[in-house]
């Protein structure tokens, strides 16, 4: 039995989702914190960080690594190229857009979404950042129609859970959409992805998590 632990508000953890759900591979969630000091989750996830997998009983952690062992073990339908070196592409735009986009951006969200507040140094240090950044990704993914290509992949788990962050934290924060500015037309793309029943499910699952944090 595949559990997954973590929270339906968490990119990643909506990340590693839309692959199982994209596999038709049974599993549950579980409800698991950000930050907790649960020995039990400690145990699995070092550093507290969601998701995280218990497989039989046994802890996996980190994103990435989760999604690997999920292709390796549930193969069909794939979710990489049967080719190495294609494989290896899907899996390099995956990583560029969670260390070079999703990372980055991150240090917006402060004050996008939870009522904080980013100094105006780090604001223009997340701008720079994201300005060179979104320009290199926009000579590496292709968006024909999907990010590595012509077919679905593990690639697109990661840009639609977290394009939607980056583009909305940067208007918010910084005054522009820099994903729009530079010309990566993510509304259109994550309305293609958001067509499949998969992302539908994930949509629909984050929005009520979000609705029951609203005051009754």
């Amino acid at each position: 039995m595949i559990v997954l632990c973590g929270m339906s508000l968490s990119n990643y953890h909506n990340k590693v989702k839309l692959a199982l759900l994209e596999k038709g591979v049974a599993f549950e969630e579980r409800l698991v914190l950000t930050k907790s000091t649960d020995p039990a989750v400690l145990a699995a996830s070092p550093l507290a960080k969601v998701p995280y997998f218990e497989i039989d009983g046994r802890p996996l952690c980190e994103s990435t690594v989760m999604l690997d062992w999920l292709e390796a073990a549930y193969p069909d339908p794939p979710l990489i190229p049967a080719d190495p070196f294609e494989a290896a592409k899907v899996r390099e735009i995956a990583t560029f857009i969670d260390l070079h986009l999703e990372l980055v951006a991150r240090d917006l969200y402060g004050q996008a979404f939870f009522g904080g507040t980013v100094s105006e140094s780090s604001q223009e240090r997340v701008r720079k950042l994201l300005t060179r950044n979104i320009a290199a990704f926009g000579r590496l993914a292709k968006f024909s129609p999907y990010v590595a290509g012509a077919q679905f992949s593990l690639a697109d788990c990661s840009a639609f859970n977290h394009l939607p962050l980056i583009g909305l934290a940067s208007k918010l924060v910084l005054g522009s959409d820099l994903l729009a500015e530079a010309g990566v037309d993510w509304k259109g793309y994550c309305k293609l992805v958001g067509d499949r029943p998969a992302a539908q499910k994930v949509v629909a699952d984050r929005k009520a998590a979000q609705d029951s944090m609203k005051p009754r």
